[in-house]
């Protein structure tokens, strides 16, 4: 098997920002899973990070490396899409943002980046220039997420660090070291997983002052990539560099086990995960990667209920919408051939599918034990 290690990205110079509502610019022939899939125009002109869709509205958030946290309304009817420029922010002097995600309210916006900040965006604010500073560690922050049972914003970062924020203050309300500069972090209510350099995994109960639940070796052998937790808060999905996919119990589920599969390969060549994302309805799963493609799973029952054609391009992140119904989708370069191969005219692409129930939904497996 030809594994490539995954590069950290090089901190480049930010591409040069357009004015958000303004014309695009014309780039090639786009690439999407399917033919009637929504191109959201103004996508950015550097590599999309991260996707992240209101938990009360359809309003897609994205984060680049030019520096912009982007807002668009969304619309959907009788399966059409189409997605309007809202608004946009950025972070100082244009640094590259990597991550981002919704308070509960689906109006605030927290975001974090190379410029070691989090910080908070009220997309009702109408704000615009540079997003509000809620935080700083002392090197680039991976990766944010908001934990509504204390209401308190965690960070993790570079500098081996989780940081706790209370948003009226300007220092940290908690601090945990890590055994290694975070890489990937997701959180469901009160759980929330961190993978580290050195593949470590630790899961953290957050209902009240943040306590260690578990600590484990990842299962997959190679770079730990994303990590999503279960709708059921019961365990979560960790994916790597290899192309492989580690779904994890953290508690006892009867009937359940811990397993491991691959996803993102094609004959010897291993493709990073670069996105895990579940919907909300159904408990199912997509992934997405290096290779191009997406796909989804269901792993209760251990199949994958639906594979697209590649793309032919990396497939950087990914998100549903909070109702299930619409899947978006990035194209960009995601470094995990490094710097070498990154090349500043490479289309930075959004696309949002309609997602039919039986493209999603589990399959009835039950039917034929019964005949």
């Amino acid at each position: 098997l030809v594994v490539a290690p995954y590069h950290l990205p090089t901190l480049l110079p930010t591409a040069t920002m357009s004015a958000f509502g303004s014309p695009a610019p014309a780039t090639e022939k786009p690439a999407s899973i399917a033919q009637n899939d929504c191109n959201v125009g103004q996508a950015g002109n550097d590599g999309i990070s991260s996707l992240i869709w209101s938990p009360t509205a359809n309003h897609l958030v994205s984060t680049n490396w030019d520096g912009g946290v982007r807002c668009w309304q969304v619309e959907e009817q009788g399966g059409a899409i189409r997605a309007m420029p809202r608004a946009q922010v950025t972070h100082e002097q244009n640094s590259h943002v990597l991550d981002s995600c919704f308070k509960p309210d689906g109006q605030t916006v927290f975001s974090c980046g190379t410029d070691k900040a989090v910080r908070m965006w009220n997309l009702s604010s109408q704000s615009s220039g540079v997003a509000q500073q809620i935080g700083v560690h002392d090197a680039p922050v991976k990766a944010v997420r908001y934990l509504p049972r204390t209401n308190i914003v965690v960070s993790g970062g570079w500098d081996r660090k989780l940081k706790f924020w209370d948003c009226r203050q300007a220092q940290p309300c908690g601090v945990i070291e890590l055994p290694e500069r975070v890489y990937a972090m997701d959180g469901r209510d009160e759980l929330l997983v961190v993978a580290t350099a050195g593949r470590h995994i630790i899961a953290y109960d957050t209902s009240g002052q943040p306590r260690e639940h578990v600590r484990k070796e990842s299962p997959l052998k190679y770079q730990s990539r994303c990590i999503s937790c279960f709708v059921d808060k019961t365990g979560f999905a960790v994916g790597s560099i290899e192309g492989r996919v580690a779904i994890h119990y953290v508690q006892k589920v009867a009937g359940k086990e811990s397993f491991a599969f691959k996803c993102h390969r094609q004959d010897n060549n291993c493709h990073s995960v670069n996105a895990i994302c579940f919907q909300q309805q159904f408990g199912t799963f997509a992934t997405v990667g290096s290779d191009g493609l997406i796909n989804f799973w269901d792993k209760d029952n251990k199949q994958r209920l639906k594979g697209f054609q590649s793309i032919r391009r990396p497939v950087s992140c990914a998100n549903f919408s909070a109702q299930g119904n619409m899947f978006a989708y990035a194209s960009s370069y995601d470094w995990s051939k490094g710097s070498t191969f990154h090349a500043p005219n490479t289309p930075n692409e959004i696309y949002i599918h309609y997602v039919a129930e039986e493209e999603i939904k589990p399959k009835n497996k039950s039917r034929s034990s019964r005949r």
